[in-house]
């Protein structure tokens, strides 16, 4: 039995290829005909992957110790000195109210380049050297790249405040290069998604750094916090993800029909036209579960809940069990393999089964362990 380790998520669209061939999908991944839980992700990208995850770097205890004592400083995230090139205006203002740290590898050329002379640059240092930088650091300083990346996690687990850039218009395969043949329709609306979604203030501020005004005032409100205590989400810790090891090896069934997670989680609700089920659940405060959709995916469930089906047909799109707004017509799933919670288009409503999740353990309902 197959389990992919997928950095980035390959959702159903990109899973099939029949399906690509057929919507002259192009990329160089994909393609594999798995079921798309087979797929396990870094962080929770689509609920039609499976969110494994990874252990995040903390540093010691110091429980027995003095408590290292934050200083006025901040740590910039990027460790090649070209990452800093467009941000000058950017690091200058964060500059006016902090003391500027990097860890970029030291090439004199290119740090004269891109560097501004006040960076205090420690070049590339060890594990232990980060981690106690991140104990005496305020400020953990995103630059809009890398995406998704554990650094932010590591820096809020020894109470820094990650600063998270805001990307208007949202990041996706049609306007980013590195996502172009990436097997996903992910649109980012900030540097790290997960920590914007579900870490928030006051360890993750997400800020339009274009906006002077609006990063000057997020600045001050950080400046003023007491210092935090380091925080790590349950998931990130080695027994969060042992968990969810444990968990998924017990309950995950590929080979034949799943009953799990437990049919009595289902929420099922309907999208707004054009709206995925991810973002349909998620504004109700529920995950899409995409193991629930052979319970609601029949001409039997559109009729209980009142939809107004002038026609049934089947087809295999990722937009199904669906609900045409202009010709009425419900459609069902022919290709089980095509159930998927980012599908979205024009015009559909989608017939979407959702569930709760625990609080810093999202891949599981609160019936699901």
């Amino acid at each position: 039995m197959f389990r992919v380790i997928d950095s980035f998520g390959t959702e159903p669209a990109f899973n099939l290829a029949t399906y690509m061939k057929k919507k002259s999908i192009k990329s160089v991944w994909g393609k594999w005909g798995l079921k798309p839980k087979q797929f396990f992700t870094m962080f929770p990208h689509t609920p039609d992957n499976s969110f494994m995850g990874f252990v995040v770097d903390q540093a010691p205890s110091q429980s027995s110790k003095s408590p290292v004592r934050k200083t006025n400083d901040a740590l910039v995230y990027g460790k090649k000195a070209n990452m800093w090139a467009d941000a000058h205006e950017y690091i200058d203002t964060i500059h006016s109210k902090f003391n500027i740290h990097g860890t970029v590898f030291r090439n004199l050329s290119e740090q004269k380049q891109y560097l501004p002379s006040y960076v205090i640059n420690h070049g590339i240092v060890s594990g232990q050297s980060i981690q106690q930088l991140l104990r005496e650091t305020k400020l953990f300083v995103g630059l809009g790249f890398p995406y998704d990346g554990p650094a932010p996690l590591e820096a809020i687990a020894n109470g820094c405040v990650f600063l998270n850039p805001m990307f208007k218009p949202p990041k996706n395969s049609k306007n980013t290069k590195f996502f172009k043949d990436k097997p996903t329709t992910r649109e980012l609306t900030s540097q790290h998604p997960y920590a914007e979604v579900y870490i928030g203030k006051p360890y993750v501020y997400t800020v339009d750094i274009t906006n002077t005004t609006a990063l000057e005032l997020a600045l001050t409100e950080i400046q003023k916090q007491d210092e935090l205590a380091p925080y790590l989400p349950y998931e990130f810790s080695c027994e969060g993800m042992l968990q969810r090891v444990s968990v998924y090896i017990q309950n995950q069934n590929f080979c034949d029909e799943s009953h799990w997670p437990p049919k009595q989680a289902m929420k099922q609700i309907m999208s707004k036209a054009g709206q995925s089920c991810k973002h349909a659940c998620s504004k109700k405060g529920f995950i899409c579960e995409p193991d629930f959709f052979k319970y609601i995916d029949n001409k039997e469930n559109f009729q209980q809940n009142n939809i107004p089906c002038e026609e049934f047909k089947s087809f295999n799109e990722i937009i199904a069990p669906s609900f045409d707004t202009e010709s009425k017509i419900c459609y069902t799933q022919s290709e089980t393999l095509l159930y998927s919670c980012a599908g979205y288009e024009h015009g559909f409503k989608r017939m979407c089964p959702c569930r709760d999740f625990i609080k810093e353990q999202i891949a599981f309902c609160t019936e699901c362990v």
